[in-house]
């Protein structure tokens, strides 16, 4: 006989399962008409199940919600069956461009441009189409130049829940 947590549980699992992007505690709890405690309850046993050495997948906590992903180790059987999307790789620019902006933001385009020493249009533009970054606003400088800063999409790309996770910059090695 299945009991009411059973059936909680399947509910939140087939709640992330179909969603695809990560789910907010409040989220879950508006969509499945549960107290937060409950939801928090439920997520907590659902991840230390998927935990367990048997299952492909887990829980997550990533960007300020919780996502299904695919363990790492079967990430290149998953490469077999998919093929390798090479379209989602970034280039050398674009992860240096992509750094100095998740650690520096708001940033702009100038900023980043005296940092890396090149100008990075085409740069920008390819992380804004792959939606790992976007426009925050505007300085208050001559020119009002546009702001840049990480999204949701980029947390969850990079499986972090915060920008704090960030690893710390390392200092410069001594010449």
């Amino acid at each position: 006989m299945i009991t009411i947590y059973q059936s909680l549980l399947a509910l939140i699992e087939a709640l992330l399962f179909v969603s695809g992007a990560p789910l907010t505690l409040e989220e879950i709890c508006a969509a499945a008409n549960l107290p937060s405690a409950d939801a928090q309850l439920a997520l907590q046993e659902l991840q230390r199940q998927y935990e367990g050495e048997d299952r492909g997948i887990q829980l997550r906590s990533v960007a300020g919600g919780y996502q299904l992903c695919t363990k790492a180790e079967y990430a290149p059987y998953i490469e077999n069956l998919l093929g390798r999307r090479e379209k989602n790789i970034l280039s050398q620019a674009a992860l240096e461009t992509l750094a100095i902006i998740a650690y520096k933001q708001p940033i702009t385009k100038y900023e980043i441009e005296r940092i890396r020493g090149v100008r990075v249009d085409s740069v920008l533009n390819t992380l804004l189409e792959k939606g790992l970054i976007k426009e925050t606003g505007r300085k208050a400088a001559p020119g009002r130049p546009i702001l840049y800063g990480t999204t949701k999409y980029f947390l969850t790309a990079f499986g972090l829940q915060e920008l704090q996770d960030l690893p710390p910059i390392p200092p410069p090695a001594d010449s």
